[in-house]
């Protein structure tokens, strides 16, 4: 019997492979996540460096290399990420029934996301604001470009707001990033958080903005005048899959 196997591929993977997704027809309906990327790389070996920093993801949540997946698997492969839950609706401006959690490709109002955290019973608020620098070392940027593996943001800032209220004590986190082009001063992701106390407000905002880099599949593409980079995580070892174990 022969199973057919759909890998999807996001950031620079389908510009370096020449698809948006993997087809494979094999003869088994079953394999590790590391036996299912040493075969990409068989098959792609002029890529194999850059797939072996990759991670891959079943049904929108991450997998370790000695994991099981199967073909029925909804898969992809993922690069390292620089980096929202339900891609929003072009229109729907009913805020209070919104989701928390968005990737959209619409600008962003500061204000819109702050006004999801606070409630009643808590006494502090704050907003993280992150935009396109026009100037990195040296190289002036003429726009980002974002992309999403949407289902999975969802999943992964779902889970950054559950950590952050078991680990603040019912705080309120809302989180929305850009996809897309997003120019210079533009505002590329809004994190807003609310606390009874201000200082847990402080460590929770910190908090969301780090994990969000570290889990969330959100990719950034920096164009330039002279050329252009996708850019995975800067801040050392890109591990989302830390701690996981096979089952």
């Amino acid at each position: 019997m022969i199973y057919t196997w759909t890998i999807k591929l996001f950031a620079g993977l389908p510009e370096r492979l020449g698809t948006a997704q993997l087809i494979l027809d094999l003869d088994q309906g079953q394999l590790t996540a590391s036996e299912l990327k040493s075969m990409i790389a068989r098959e792609n070996s002029d890529h194999s460096s850059l797939l072996s920093t990759c991670f891959v993801a079943r049904n929108h949540a991450y997998v370790a290399d000695g994991e099981t997946v199967q073909a029925s698997d909804e898969l992809a492969l993922l690069p390292p990420v620089s980096g929202g839950e339900e891609l929003a609706e072009g229109g729907d401006k009913n805020m209070s029934d919104s989701p928390r959690f968005v990737v959209t490709s619409d600008i962003i109002l500061t204000e819109e996301v702050l006004a999801k955290v606070i409630v009643p019973e808590h006494g502090a608020s704050i907003a993280f604001v992150g935009t396109t620098r026009e100037w990195t070392n040296g190289k002036r940027t003429v726009r980002l470009e974002y992309e999403a593996y949407e289902p999975m943001a969802v999943a992964t800032m779902s889970q950054i707001g559950d950590e952050i209220a078991s680990r603040w004590a019912g705080a309120l986190c809302a989180i929305f990033h850009r996809v897309g082009v997003v120019g210079p001063a533009e505002t590329s992701v809004v994190i807003a958080v609310s606390a009874p106390h201000r200082e847990h407000c402080y460590e929770a905002s910190r908090y969301a903005i780090e994990r969000l880099k570290q889990i969330v599949p959100i990719w950034k593409k920096e164009i330039w005048e002279d050329g252009s980079e996708w850019k995975g995580h800067q801040l050392g070892p890109w591990n989302p899959i830390a701690g996981l174990t096979a089952e």
